[in-house]
């Protein structure tokens, strides 16, 4: 069944070339690299053999963040390496640890490609987050006696389903991880459902609780709260997606007939997308201002347009109420949890398979609600809106939960001691 996947994933290769031109289009980081992908590297090796973290993109990376510094911290001798698959998942690596951690684009998984890079970077040990699973990738590992650790690890019932539909494909790629520290029991249950030894599978919680909000953060969202307006209410939509901001300007026009000095910040999740978004409210005729222009966001401004990196955070402390995009359109929703650490109260749309359990807990304690149609967004965030005490006691409640579930990156680290 390997050898099938590895002759499909031949074949696919030039399509998968011609994507990255194509994505290169609208951003041409997409294109810098590119032999990267296909096992070709032009950095210095490591001195010492790295651990290899594979995270996809931004949310992977934050995410990773907690743990990768107590690596670091334990032991500074060891290198680590971080792949991505997307210029934004470096952008994020860079911006975070700088000359600390190296980087690479993760290899296309096909065994040709794939030992060359192991062959280039010679890894001890490969941590795979989330639901990166790769079978070439861990097979060739295994191969070299290379421990291959799931962490982070969630799995949603529709992949779950896909995943059983390949079983005979799958079962053996699982068999070749050496542990898989899961987000919760119910992803725990799911990954051995579809194959995988119990006896090789934990629960540790999810990494993302483990987030660090440095002080300044507050200092700076203060700042930005006095230039965009300390009178006006802001309403924060961030890492939103194609069709989602379509919905929230047709949202943001009836906020403004309750709230008429209210102020949208809208952050497309990725940067490819800025200009036609840009595009999209000066088309429905909106007083639009982009954040990368640096000039004031005067009182007649309706709609910021986060078009700049790294700023996501301060934004969401800056705010009063917070949207998480991915929401509306079935993509399984963004991470909610970088709200929820800031107090800020948040509302989503029905579609949150990707953190239903840390959706379940935020739910539970009111600190997120979850609307089934535009005009419930409005309704949940025009309440939040009215009463300030309401809101900063659903802030104030996703903050506490944001630090009760804490702990996760320690459990992984046990589990890898203990495994390895």
């Amino acid at each position: 069944m390997r050898r099938a996947y590895s002759a499909l994933f031949a074949c696919a290769l030039p399509l998968l070339l011609v994507r990255l031109w194509w994505l290169g289009i609208v951003n041409p980081a997409y294109r810098l690299r590119w032999r990267e992908r296909l096992g070709w590297y032009s950095h210095p090796r490591p001195a010492v053999r790295p651990i290899w973290i594979h995270a996809v993109s931004v949310g992977e990376v934050n995410a990773a963040a907690p743990l990768i510094k107590a690596l670091r911290e334990r032991d500074r001798d060891i290198p680590i390496l971080l792949t991505t698959t997307t210029p934004t998942g470096y952008d994020t690596v860079a911006r975070l640890f700088g000359q600390g951690v190296q980087h690479a684009y993760f290899p296309y998984d096909f065994s040709p490609i794939v030992v060359r890079f192991l062959n280039y970077f010679t890894p001890r040990l490969l941590l795979l987050m989330e639901t990166e699973l790769w079978p070439n990738v861990i097979h060739a590992c295994g191969a070299r006696r290379v421990p291959v650790c799931l962490i982070n690890g969630r799995l949603s019932s529709k992949s779950a389903r896909q995943y059983a539909l390949i079983r005979p494909l799958v079962q053996p790629m699982l068999a070749g991880l050496w542990h898989a520290a899961m987000q919760s029991d119910t992803d725990a249950l799911r990954l051995i459902g579809i194959g995988a030894r119990p006896e090789a599978v934990s629960v540790t919680g999810s990494l993302k609780f483990d987030i660090y909000i440095p002080p300044s953060v507050y200092e700076e969202a203060a700042a930005l709260r006095r230039n965009l307006g300390q009178d006006r209410p802001i309403f924060m939509a961030g890492s939103t997606r194609p069709r989602e901001e379509d919905a929230l300007i047709e949202i943001y026009a009836e906020l403004k007939e309750r709230f008429p000095n209210l102020l949208m910040v809208l952050a497309p999740r990725h940067p490819e997308r800025f200009a036609e978004v840009a595009a999209l409210c000066e088309v429905r005729g909106l007083k639009m201002q982009r954040r990368s222009s640096g000039t004031e966001c005067v009182p007649s401004i309706e709609i910021l347009l986060l078009d700049s990196m790294g700023e996501l955070v301060r934004f969401y402390a800056a705010s009063d109420v917070a949207f998480v995009g991915g929401s509306i359109a079935p993509l399984g929703g963004h991470n909610v949890l970088e709200p929820a650490g800031l107090g800020v109260p948040i509302v989503t749309g029905p579609h949150l398979f990707n953190f239903a359990e840390i959706a379940a807990k935020l739910i539970a304690g009111g600190s997120l609600k979850v609307a089934n149609t535009s005009s419930e967004i409005v309704e949940i965030t025009s309440s939040w809106l009215s009463s300030s005490d309401t809101r900063d006691l659903a802030g104030r409640t996703g903050r506490e939960i944001v630090e009760a579930n804490r702990g996760a990156t320690m459990r992984i680290l046990a589990v890898l001691d203990a495994t390895l």
